[in-house]
């Protein structure tokens, strides 16, 4: 019996569970990324107000929902490093964004690569891998639209991450947010920029003529958003979306970092000056005013790709995930950002769309880390190498399935293990939190040396990382070449294209 033909029998073995309806033998993949979005969309109810989500709110209703779904990380590159790779920091040492994957563990077969080398085109667009250099070389793809960042290039500029930017002095009204002293990456307002110039509406659009072209070999598209992202310049439209007298706030006790060990403060201290300077301006609402107009602008443009795909002939042999690569502060335990191990930082929203699947909300916790085993057994394309993973497919057929809880890591020897009602935090120097979500949602009673829960503790942490890698090279170990347009080991003189970059 060949290979093809026992993946056919597995795919019709699927549809007759109601799992994936059979077009083919591999399925599509539309796989849909955005930038920083915490739970603050509609079918999570992450946002005490209303949010405008009704794209993501929509794709919820045809897949299965992960309700209880985190990051591998709490920061772009190395989240994204390990969606990609399925393979956790503490396994790679790529625990930063100054940790470069490519030139540190070239070896590493990714998602693209992967599904390349069985028999898929893989294409993309926009924010997938982390998009600085060492992040996203050309040869991880058949074809891709990188980030021209239009709608931001005088952040954007600078040469050491991005060689193919020029740089640029800040525009006339700079700050549009009002606020001084924020620096670039924090303002927030409309630029004048019309909307087919910015880069997410490009990425959308890349998505969009592909879906409306003749594909000669199933796919695996990547369509990758930058919003939420800061800086949060949107059209003007999505601010008028929340108007600043129906604007929530997050809540933000004054105590609440007082049972958080020194660990903890650290993690939550980082860039406080950003939350002081908005506070002390009085802009506080308007800031989450912005955050949320940012949430509604990517959620148009990934309606317009679902749209494409639903008027496409490939509508009912595609699978659609949709992910977000970190959670976000925005006062929370009184830090602003991201990169802590707490809720807000770790939760994202995480939708898988099977043709044929039965819609269902899972509340099993769910690693991002789970999709790289997830859609090559839902493809038949399995692999042989180890994966720090495990696949969610069990949870598609059923998702009152139990799973085992998730780890997310954060710099080395600092992780929390999430389970469907607990949260467990060491960190690196021993100290630990610990909360209970089923009466503590918002995680403001760390448990720790509380009588009583040394049992929960105990359960819990035998899933933490046995070992954690040394981290990898930062960028400081490479220059860059502007004539062969390449990036250099220091030491080595090994040479790789940098992220992006044009051949």
């Amino acid at each position: 019996m060949t290979q093809g033909f026992r993946l056919f029998l597995s795919l019709l073995a699927l549809a007759a569970l109601g799992c994936v309806r059979v077009e083919s033998a591999k399925p599509n993949i539309l796989f849909l990324a955005v930038d920083d979005m915490k739970d603050w969309v509609g079918c999570l109810g992450g946002y005490e107000g209303k949010v405008h989500t009704p794209n993501i709110d929509r794709l919820a209703k045809r897949g299965v929902l992960f309700s209880n779904a985190h990051c591998p990380s709490p920061k772009c590159a190395p989240s994204r490093a390990a969606i990609m790779t399925g393979l956790r920091s503490s396994t790679t040492g790529l625990y930063d964004n100054q940790h470069w994957w490519y030139p540190n563990f070239s070896s590493a077969v990714t998602l693209p690569v992967h599904f390349r080398n069985n028999g898929y085109r893989v294409a993309g667009a926009g924010k997938i891998f982390h998009h600085t250099a060492g992040n996203n070389p050309p040869k991880q793809w058949d074809e891709f639209e990188r980030l021209l960042f239009r709608d931001d290039p005088w952040f954007r500029g600078s040469k050491l991450n991005y060689p193919w930017s020029k740089h640029t002095s800040n525009p006339g009204g700079y700050p549009f947010s009002g606020v001084e002293g924020l620096g670039h990456e924090n303002d927030w307002g409309v630029l004048p920029i019309a909307d087919k110039d910015l880069d997410d509406v490009r990425s959308a659009d890349y998505s969009i003529r592909f879906l409306s072209q003749e594909q000669s070999q199933p796919f695996f598209l990547a369509c990758g958003l930058f919003r939420p992202h800061l800086p949060w310049y949107v059209p003007e439209r999505f601010f008028d979306l929340y108007p600043l007298d129906q604007v929530v706030v997050p809540v933000n006790p004054d105590h609440d970092l007082d049972d958080v060990p020194t660990a903890g403060k650290a993690f939550a201290k980082v860039r406080w000056r950003d939350l002081e300077a908005i506070q002390k301006a009085g802009a506080k609402r308007r800031a989450v005013q912005a955050y949320l107009a940012s949430i509604s602008f990517a959620d148009e443009q990934l309606g317009r790709v679902l749209d494409a795909l639903d008027a496409s002939s490939y509508q009912h042999n595609t699978i659609v995930v949709l992910w977000s690569d970190h959670g976000w502060h925005l006062g929370e335990k009184q830090h602003w950002h991201k990169s802590t191990l707490w809720e807000e930082s770790t939760r994202v929203p995480l939708i898988i769309c099977v043709p044929g699947g039965r819609p269902g909300e899972c509340q099993q916790p769910a690693s991002l880390i789970d999709l790289y085993p997830t859609l090559t057994e839902l493809c038949g394309v399995a692999t042989d190498r180890k994966l720090d993973g495990v696949s969610l497919v069990a949870q598609l057929n059923n998702p009152q399935v139990k799973r085992k809880p998730v780890v997310v890591e954060f710099r080395k020897g600092n992780a929390a293990v999430r389970s469907e009602h607990w949260r467990f935090i060491r960190y690196a120097d021993g100290s630990e939190e610990l909360y209970d979500h089923r009466q503590d949602p918002k995680e403001w009673i760390n448990l720790q040396g509380v009588a009583g829960y040394q049992p929960v503790k105990i359960r819990l942490a035998k899933w933490l990382p046995k070992r954690w890698a040394e981290p990898a090279l930062t960028k400081k170990a490479f220059v860059f070449d502007p004539e062969t347009f390449t990036w250099v080991n220091r030491k080595t003189g090994k040479k790789f294209w940098g992220a992006n970059a044009s051949r």
